[in-house]
């Protein structure tokens, strides 16, 4: 909005030229989204508490987990608020990818907050049945590659996608390519879900990832940069930045009330919607291998699940961890919480400077 009403009055005002530039922009939009956060988080918060909008520790966890029975959930409602908020003021919303990305995160914030309302308001323990949030994953990713494929302005999507470490190289997906971008737009949300399970240790990777994807979508959008890097350049795509700068001011602002110990969670209605925003952007920008690496964590977490599940049923019961997700596995053998949740960080930036490293190798 500030960028529809200011710029034009740039030939009056010759200091409103700054709006033109996706950097200033992207600052404000990180330094706003933070504003929120702090802002907005303890008024949240109140409310949450009384209205007793809070957490059921399942039996099944970490012993020590049970003490934090009654902290409030759903705070991905003020994640959402310090994303959302800042795009609308800050980025050209005329924008193909920012509309996109956008509508991706509402509509999964949309899911988590139904799947968080029935557990924690209604006191159903199972909530939005799994089929009922999957179904609504997979409507959102088929609706996504018919928008790619169908509006795109630029027809730049024709069903392939980089391959990391590869620049003269590409992966055509063929008729593969919408069945591909639902398992991409699920996968990505429900390892986001999957890895919100102590304090401070999804918000935080999720903080890293978008940060790294900041940098990415800026050359992506720009011809030198992408040319010198050897990158596909996407016109247009350079005004994601400030959904991603909006990202990482959202996430260090929630980060001041959900590090340890947490005061608020984000619940379903942040994990989904983050996971989401994060596969969103790796397909906008035709990356969607290089979210198994800047999103290495999350895949990690999501396999230690998979891997789990399956050792249980085909071996007679028997698991490969003490717990999954992985992350209780080291709570198990006697990490403490904070030191699990600073070591994935560690992982998790990383996995942030690789993805990034795989923009200058050729």
């Amino acid at each position: 909005m500030l960028f529809h009403l200011l710029y034009p009055l740039t030939q009056h005002v010759s200091g409103l030229n700054l709006f033109r530039y996706i950097t200033f922009r992207t600052g404000g939009a990180m330094i706003t989204a933070i504003l929120i956060s702090l802002v907005l988080g303890p008024y949240f918060i109140r409310l949450l508490r009384k209205y007793q909008v809070s957490e059921k520790i399942r039996k099944e966890g970490p012993e020590s987990h049970q003490k934090k029975a009654g902290t409030p959930t759903m705070g991905g409602l003020i994640i959402l608020a310090g994303i959302i908020i800042p795009t609308l003021l800050w980025a050209d919303l005329s924008n193909f990818y920012v509309q996109i990305v956008v509508v991706t995160t509402v509509w999964l914030g949309v899911i988590g907050f139904m799947d968080d309302y029935l557990k924690a308001i209604k006191h159903q323990p199972k909530g939005l049945v799994a089929r009922r949030k999957m179904i609504g994953q997979i409507l959102l990713g088929a609706l996504f590659a018919v928008a790619l494929t169908y509006l795109d302005p630029g027809s730049q999507y024709d069903g392939t996608t980089g391959i990391p470490f590869f620049k003269n190289y590409v992966l055509n997906l063929g008729i593969l390519y919408i069945p591909f971008i639902i398992v991409v737009i699920t996968g990505s949300s429900n390892a986001v879900n999957l890895t919100d399970g102590l304090d401070g240790l999804a918000i935080g990777l999720c903080g890293i990832a978008f940060l790294a994807f900041l940098g990415i979508v800026y050359v992506t959008g720009r011809l030198d940069y992408s040319n010198y890097l050897q990158i596909e350049y996407l016109p247009g795509a350079g005004e994601l930045s400030i959904f991603c700068g909006a990202a990482v001011g959202s996430a260090l602002g929630f980060l001041w009330f959900n590090s340890h110990p947490a005061e608020v969670f984000m619940g379903d209605t942040g994990s989904l919607a983050l996971g989401g925003a994060l596969g969103a952007i790796a397909i906008l920008i035709k990356k969607e291998l290089l979210l198994v690496i800047v999103g290495g964590v999350f895949v990690i977490t999501a396999l230690s699940v998979i891997i789990q599940i399956l050792s249980y049923r085909y071996r007679g019961g028997k698991r490969v961890f003490k717990m999954a997700p992985l992350h209780h596995h080291f709570e198990l053998i006697g990490w403490a919480e904070s030191k699990v949740v600073v070591r994935y960080w560690i992982v998790g930036a990383l996995c942030a400077l690789l993805t990034l490293a795989t923009l200058k190798i050729r």
